[in-house]
């Protein structure tokens, strides 16, 4: 007696069908700040340009941290706790040093797991030890819905 498959049809794997790499999604054109920048700064340009946070980067666009409203709060709190004048914080100060980092040449779904076990909201991306863009939850959300129907 014959069997049949009622499994379908599966996918043909398409080999012109490109790799979603991290280069495909990340933003390039990023709001960045300096370490001798004021924090006081810094909060009106994340206001200013509905963002979270961003990078901080030396002359030669090399990643030094990242500063983000929480960093910031940090600062309106200690002002007001040790009254030091707003104006005097600079992001040095405040940023966070101890940044992970992931290049552009990852799947995005590999980024989507590092999103996930991290809990973190961004990574900055590194190129050859400069700063090339940064990738964000919403960019994974974009590109999986890019990919909806596609084998993952």
């Amino acid at each position: 007696m014959k069997s049949k498959n009622y499994t379908g049809r599966q996918g043909e794997s398409k080999k012109d069908e490109k790799p979603n790499l991290v280069r495909d999604y990340m933003a390039r054109n990023l709001i960045t700040f300096a370490p001798k920048q004021s924090v006081l700064e810094v909060m009106h340009l994340l206001l200013k340009h509905r963002i979270s946070g961003g990078p901080v980067v030396n002359e030669n666009n090399e990643l030094l941290g990242m500063i983000s409203e929480g960093d910031c709060m940090k600062q309106i709190s200690e002002s007001r706790y040790y009254n030091i004048p707003m104006a005097d914080a600079l992001v040095e100060k405040f940023m966070v040093t101890d940044v992970e980092t992931i290049t552009d040449d990852i799947s995005i779904f590999d980024a989507a797991n590092k999103f996930y076990t991290t809990r973190r909201k961004r990574f900055p991306v590194i190129g050859d030890g400069k700063l090339i863009g940064q990738i964000s939850r919403r960019d994974v959300l974009k590109a999986a819905l890019e990919a909806e129907g596609n084998h993952w």
